[in-house]
């Protein structure tokens, strides 16, 4: 079963929505570098994380300055897990997750995938943008994805531009261990479409 992760969440409404569509993991933006709508201060964050039910995995979604800064938003926010953008190094990976007691997620481009396999408790192909953020809106090429998954030992989850109309061909595609959306299931930016999460779960073979 492809595991499911709603990302972007900002407030109760929209946690309530993906736990109700049964998604596995819900993420929280917090200290990134690039402006979203998406993004929540840490202690909104950490309200949003003790709200979430304890067999949802909690992640937050950051780009931390350096390791010791990760950890200590990390302890702040209190998450399952860290999901790392930016320009984080395997060092700076593998000092993260040695910091934190959670594990950690990498978020990387296609080519940039193998750096992290051994640092890393899961990567993450995403489109991402220059800086390294995620939340393009934007696909990739998801038979080189399917290569990655074949030939890495840590989990692939997928993301960039995936929407309820697409998930389930994508899936099929790349045989992901999980797959990742924000914008895609947005009524506007910052909030989540009830309908359209509950269908992009579906999709992705997450619930019955």
């Amino acid at each position: 079963m492809t595991r499911v992760k709603i990302c972007g969440i900002t407030s109760e409404a929209d946690l309530e929505a993906a736990v109700a569509a049964g998604a596995d993991a819900v993420g929280f933006i917090v200290g990134v570098s690039v402006g979203t709508e998406r993004e929540i201060d840490p202690g909104r964050a950490a309200e949003l994380v003790g709200a979430t039910p304890p067999f949802v995995t909690s992640v937050l979604v950051t780009m931390p300055g350096s390791p010791e800064a990760g950890a200590e938003l990390a302890d702040r926010v209190g998450p399952d897990v860290v999901q790392v953008h930016g320009d984080a190094t395997p060092e700076d990976v593998a000092s993260l997750s040695a910091a934190t007691r959670g594990g950690v997620i990498r978020a990387v481009s296609p080519e940039d995938a193998g750096a992290y396999e051994s640092v890393a408790d899961a990567l993450l192909v995403d489109s991402l943008d220059g800086t390294g953020a995620g939340g393009t809106g934007e696909t990739h090429d998801w038979e080189r994805t399917r290569d990655l998954v074949e030939a890495l030992s840590v989990p692939v989850v997928l993301a960039g531009g995936l929407t309820p109309g697409n998930v389930e061909r994508a899936v099929e595609t790349v045989d992901p261990f999980g797959v990742d959306v924000a914008s895609g299931v947005e009524a506007e930016p910052g909030r989540k479409d009830a309908a359209a999460v509950a269908s992009f779960v579906e999709r992705a073979g997450g619930a019955p």
